[in-house]
């Protein structure tokens, strides 16, 4: 078995990014997440990667964007503002079909609201977030294990279908410290055939482009983009079922609100209440099969979020209104309490 180390959660991604063969690493500093620029910058000089403090977050994801479009491995992070500021640039390599992660430890807003913990990115993440029609792969740990397992992850599958990915961690992932496994060193298997590299005369020039001046042309991309999103939706959902084999009622929650939730589900698992969990682990492509599959099964669904409510929307499409949905939620940067989902989970009951 492999040792593990005590890590940050934000040192967990950063670590995790090197081991992926990411060499290339541009951002700015904003709290909660500047630890990953922080431990880059150590990092990056000695094994002969770069690592660049852009002068603001729109420089960062456009150098993000340019060395994309060389086919190498290359990340940004930032915290809900500054990931906010890079969404025109996210388009940009979106409509350029490239692959590259971004990482967005979230804190409270909106505006520069707060530097606690928040999940109310979420609509941002999972529906866009800068202009046009795009998706990216959005993925939510639960753990410092997770944040470093997830960007190896986020790597391979934005590598494979040839798009930008997203870790998508509230404040608390990145700031808490646990025991972690170090994924093995790694890097790209995809051929980029697509890459701007220098021809040497050998072949033709690629040209790496978002600006279809002619419309019909747009269009046909968009749908050929949109028939790999239908795929990737397809076989590409994670989830983790916890204690759902006899749910009556199924609790839907990710990252931190996750873990909290599974407290909640042993306390009411005691009193004789049939609680479980879904948490996807991601959150585009949303696990929709395995809650119309809950649907069939259990008698209500609660979302519980650190938001005013983002993902019981997603919740509320996949269950097809066919069982009530609730929310417990905090904002702001704070945390749900089991003693909260406990409360809502037995009013929840209570109307049934």
């Amino acid at each position: 078995m492999a040792e593990k180390v005590l890590m940050k959660g934000n040192e967990a991604i950063a670590e995790a990014a090197i081991r992926a063969g990411c060499r290339h690493y541009f951002g700015y500093p904003i709290t909660p997440q500047t630890e990953i620029a922080a431990y880059m910058a150590k990092r990056m000089p000695k094994i002969g990667g770069t690592f660049l403090q852009a002068e603001s977050e729109i420089s960062a994801i456009n150098m993000v964007y340019g060395v994309a479009g060389t086919g190498k491995r290359v990340m940004t992070s930032s915290s809900s503002p500054g990931i906010s500021l890079k969404q025109e640039g996210i388009s940009y390599i979106a409509g350029a079909d490239l692959p590259a992660l971004i990482v967005n430890v979230q804190r409270g807003g909106p505006g520069l609201g707060g530097i606690q913990p928040s999940q109310s990115d979420y609509f941002q993440a999972t529906k866009g977030g800068g202009h046009g029609d795009y998706r990216l792969i959005v993925l939510t740990p639960a753990s410092v294990q997770e944040m470093a397992d997830l960007t190896a992850l986020a790597f391979d599958l934005s590598d494979k279908y040839r798009m930008p990915a997203m870790l998508l961690a509230d404040g608390t992932m990145g700031q808490m410290m646990e025991p972690v496994e170090l994924p093995a060193e790694s890097g790209s298997t995809v051929a980029k055939p697509w890459a701007v590299t220098g021809t040497g005369l050998a072949r033709r020039h690629n040209i790496i482009n978002s600006l279809y001046l002619d419309p019909e042309e747009l269009e046909k991309t968009n749908y050929e983009r949109y028939e790999r999103y239908a795929f990737i939706e397809e076989h590409e959902a994670r989830w983790e079922s916890y204690r759902m084999d006899d749910a009556e009622y199924c609790i839907v929650a990710f990252g931190i609100a996750a873990r909290v939730a599974k407290n909640a589900i042993s306390v009411l698992r005691a009193q004789g209440i049939k609680v479980g969990l879904i948490r996807p682990i991601t959150v585009w492509p949303f696990p929709k099969k395995a809650i119309a599959e809950a649907a069939e099964q259990v008698s209500a669904f609660l979302s519980v979020e650190l938001s005013m409510g983002q993902m019981i929307e997603d919740v509320r499409l996949a269950e097809n209104c066919r069982r009530p949905v609730a929310l417990c939620r905090r904002t702001g940067g704070m945390i749900p309490t089991p003693e909260q989902i406990i409360e809502s989970v037995k009013r929840l009951k209570g109307g049934n």
